[in-house]
């Protein structure tokens, strides 16, 4: 009998000064309306972005996603001496050898792939070391081979699926979709919200000038006139990690050691990433108001409907005193009507330093909170306190 999947949630008020963290098609801030009333809006991609880099960072393990992997071999199979024609050859079997009639590409542009990988950075590498191990056998079959012949497979399969297959902690944790490669494919363990405006929030005008520094012939006035638009934001962000299809990516031979270090960096990181969108002319580098987790078995509870009607300010102005009340609210509401019965753990930490109640443990610190929460939903079990 299989026991139920475990789940991490994670709820965060984060209030952002004057930016344009996430542009639409015309480079306005994104929005979207919700309660009828226009949210300022984050897409989720963009926030993932940014985690995926701290995360690979601190690891010292990178992901590229990209559709430059035959150019990029036959470049560095160049730099090592092979022939032109020989390097772009053997660049051309890393598509035509992956599998049975070849990935989708483009033979107009040196073979590059029609969808992007997602691999680690070091596959590269181990392309062109594949290359290299069966020069003798690519020189054969570019010899034999005829301009109006179709190129045919040389480089073993196996071997090759083996590399464009293979992972990094990142790509375990946000997925990768291979469909012509379906080993490949990784579910994703970490699902994202889009983080939008617990209030209204509409797009507001900055108008803006350059100077001219080397004015001809008496000219006066700025040589560039534009209106910008920014908003300002009090954000509700949720993702949650499913935390057994993360053990699964893994491999059941991870120590959970590793799993549980792996799910602190990313609520850490979580927590304190920002997207870059804007951020030489609005540097928005804020911190989270109040971070909330819950460990649930069976399955994850956002809490952004608690935000469906909008939040109003304050008496004394600001939104962040009645969304964390609001968010309170709910939580008590969701604890009602689920019960606690597969409820794990939960735990807060916020800008008051106040324990609050139906947010269970307070812990003084992200970092605290981080190892708490990473701890709890790698390492208790059901029916465990």
């Amino acid at each position: 009998m299989h026991e139920p999947a475990r789940f991490l949630d994670l709820h965060i008020l984060h209030p952002v000064t004057a930016a344009n963290l996430n542009r639409d098609a015309d480079n306005d801030p994104k929005t979207l309306s919700y309660g009828n009333a226009t949210r300022a809006l984050v897409s989720p991609q963009a926030w993932k972005r940014p985690i995926r880099l701290n995360v690979e960072q601190e690891l010292g393990e990178h992901a590229v996603r990209t559709r430059m992997v035959p150019p990029l071999v036959a470049l560095k199979l160049q730099e090592a001496q092979w022939p032109e024609d020989l390097a772009a050859y053997a660049s051309a079997q890393i598509v035509l050898s992956a599998k049975k009639d070849g990935l989708k590409h483009n033979a107009n542009e040196a073979y590059r792939t029609q969808a992007m990988l997602y691999l680690p950075t070091g596959v590269i590498d181990d392309l062109v070391t594949l290359c290299e191990k069966h020069r003798t056998d690519l020189e054969e079959a570019l010899a034999a081979h005829t301009p109006k012949k179709k190129i045919s497979p040389v480089l073993p399969t196996k071997d090759l699926a083996t590399h464009l297959t293979s992972r990094t902690a990142s790509i375990n944790l946000f997925g990768r979709m291979l469909a012509e490669l379906p080993a490949g494919h990784v579910e994703a363990a970490v699902q994202m919200a889009p983080a939008f405006s617990v209030h209204r929030s509409d797009p507001q005008p900055d108008f803006f000038t350059a100077v001219e520094d080397l004015p001809m012939g008496g000219d006066r006035g700025s040589a560039h006139l534009e209106t910008a638009f920014l908003t300002t934001s009090l954000f509700y962000r949720f993702a949650t990690i499913n935390i057994t299809d993360l053990q699964h990516n893994l491999g059941a031979s991870t120590p959970t050691e590793t799993l549980t270090h792996l799910v602190e960096l990313f609520v850490r990181h979580f927590i304190l990433s920002m997207p870059g969108g804007k951020k030489t002319s609005t540097a928005p580098h804020t911190l989270p108001d109040l971070v909330h987790y819950t460990v649930r078995d069976r399955r994850s509870v956002s809490y952004g409907a608690a935000f469906e009607q909008p939040v109003k300010a304050a008496p004394q102005g600001g939104y962040t005193i009645p969304a964390r009340q609001a968010m309170t609210d709910y939580a008590t509401t969701v604890s009602r009507l689920l019960g606690t019965r597969h409820l794990i753990a939960h735990g807060h930490t916020s800008t008051t330093n106040k324990p609050i109640k139906p947010l269970g443990t307070h812990h003084i610190s992200f970092d605290d909170l981080a190892a708490a929460c990473a701890t709890a939903a790698t390492t208790t079990r059901v029916g465990q306190p």
